[in-house]
């Protein structure tokens, strides 16, 4: 008996040692090469039936072990070609969008998916991806800043109550902006979503309970802002009547939590699928009723309140420097996963920088800077997984942004605009974005307009360099 024996039966390198040690064994009991052989298929057929003990207990479990990662690798493989899916505003996305959407509905556990008329090139989703799976879900399908939204607030004052100074004065004092800031400690507000239980039933989410505690009710850097602004309601809606009101928009997420959450989960995901194709590493899933998938799902849901808990305080502190309460609000998230009927079927629904639409859902579409905003009704339109924009899209990456256009140009746009900007990049400026017309042209069988919102004073992060 000899190696050359054994490889005649498929048995890979290591495979080939234990069984020729196994053998060895086998003859000093007086077995001949055919009875030894025969022996050997078996245990190759069915290695459970070996692995409790005996000669061939270590061939056995190195047969099983190869048949995990076969069993792990065609899991991970892709389709050879993706699923259909529908695109709104064709003509307004990038190449490279498509191509990232492409690759996802070529995972094994997509069922359906959809790219609205904003859509450009993210980390692994596209931004303005939708994608529908089954018994999963993908850190990087939901994003890195886990629960981003949006919030209006109508309030009970007339358009021009407010003066751009005492405006400018109430943002500088009542909002922060930026990686890793917060209040400072005398003027941090407390919020129910710092108490929950969810806090301690994860060593990661105890760990980051104090980040969030320090920023809470604040907001990053990129395309996150607040601002005052001019809602424009046509008609009576929203329990208002038709007319102009002072309102305030804002823009902001989970924060250096929610980044840390997708980070850390998107790691053990890649794990789990080491032979995955290059190009959809990024899209390296959990699968649900699994520790980390539900450890995931848990931890997502936990960022997405803690992000809308960010607008309660930055609209409450706004507010009430005010005086007034506010009449109606309006909020949505865009960075989220739900679980949704589609098709008759229990799927996991990804909205990567795009707005849920279910018929009658409100939600908000903004533009730019100094481009309008909208207040919109879904029309649960189910080719688009009961989905919208999230606002304009970029059509100039940040990059791109700051080294072609040009300062005093931005300082026109926002002029001819009556816009006063506090802190924002020349990446964030209005020329980077697509024009917000064209997007809700494209998606008119989404949703419905109830309402524009003009802005006036508005504040961000300084980006890369400063308006």
């Amino acid at each position: 008996m000899n190696g050359k024996h054994i490889t005649k039966l498929g048995f890979e390198k290591k495979a080939v040692a234990l069984a020729l040690a196994a053998a060895a064994r086998r003859e000093e009991a007086g077995l001949d090469r055919e009875e030894i052989l025969a022996e050997l298929r078996s245990v190759r057929e069915n290695p459970a039936a070996y692995l409790s003990g005996g000669v061939y207990a270590d061939l056995a479990a190195e047969f099983t072990s190869q048949q995990a990662v076969l069993d792990a690798r065609r899991a991970s493989e892709l389709r050879a070609d993706p699923l259909p899916y529908r695109v709104w505003g064709a003509d307004l996305i990038e190449a490279g969008a498509r191509d990232q959407m492409d690759v996802a509905m070529r995972l094994p556990i997509s069922r359906a998916g959809a790219l609205m008329p904003d859509a450009h090139v993210g980390y692994g989703l596209p931004i303005g991806g939708v994608l529908a799976t089954e018994d999963a879900i993908i850190p990087y399908g939901v994003g890195v800043d886990i629960g981003c939204s949006m919030r209006l607030s109508v309030l009970p004052l007339p358009a021009g109550a407010l003066s751009a100074d005492e405006a400018t004065r109430l943002l500088k004092k009542h909002t922060r902006f930026g990686a890793g800031v917060g209040f400072e400690k005398r003027d941090r507000e407390d919020h129910e979503v710092l108490h929950e239980d969810a806090w301690d039933e994860q060593p990661l989410l105890r760990h980051l309970h104090a980040k969030a505690a320090d920023q809470i009710g604040t907001s990053g850097s990129g395309n996150h802002f607040v601002e005052f602004g001019t809602l424009t309601l046509p008609t009576a809606d929203l329990g208002l009547e038709a007319g102009e009101y002072l309102a305030i928009l804002s823009h902001s997420g989970s924060r250096g939590f929610g980044a840390q959450v997708a980070n850390h989960y998107t790691r053990v995901a890649q794990a789990l699928h080491p032979t995955l194709d290059g190009a959809a590493k990024k899209l390296a899933w959990l699968p649900l009723g699994t520790e980390e998938g539900e450890g995931y799902w848990q931890a997502m849901n936990l960022a997405g309140r803690y992000a809308l808990a960010n607008h309660d305080l930055i609209h409450a502190r706004l507010a009430r420097a005010l005086g007034v309460k506010p009449a109606a609000s309006v909020g949505n998230s865009h960075n989220l996963a739900w679980r949704q009927e589609v098709g008759g079927r229990d799927l996991i629904v990804h909205r990567k920088g795009a707005t849920p639409a279910e018929r009658g859902q409100l939600g908000l579409i903004p533009g730019s800077m100094a481009d309008p905003g909208f207040v919109v009704r879904g029309l649960g339109n189910p080719d688009a997984l009961a989905s919208a924009s999230h606002g304009a899209g970029r059509q100039l990456g940040r990059k791109a942004a700051a080294n072609t256009l040009v300062k005093k140009d931005v300082q026109a746009y926002l002029r001819e605009r009556g816009v006063t900007l506090i802190g924002g990049g020349i990446d964030e400026a209005p020329q980077a974005y697509k024009r917000i017309e064209h997007v809700l042209a494209r998606q008119s069988d989404l949703v419905d307009v109830v309402a524009s919102f003009t802005p006036r004073v508005v504040r961000m992060d300084t980006g890369s360099e400063d308006v």
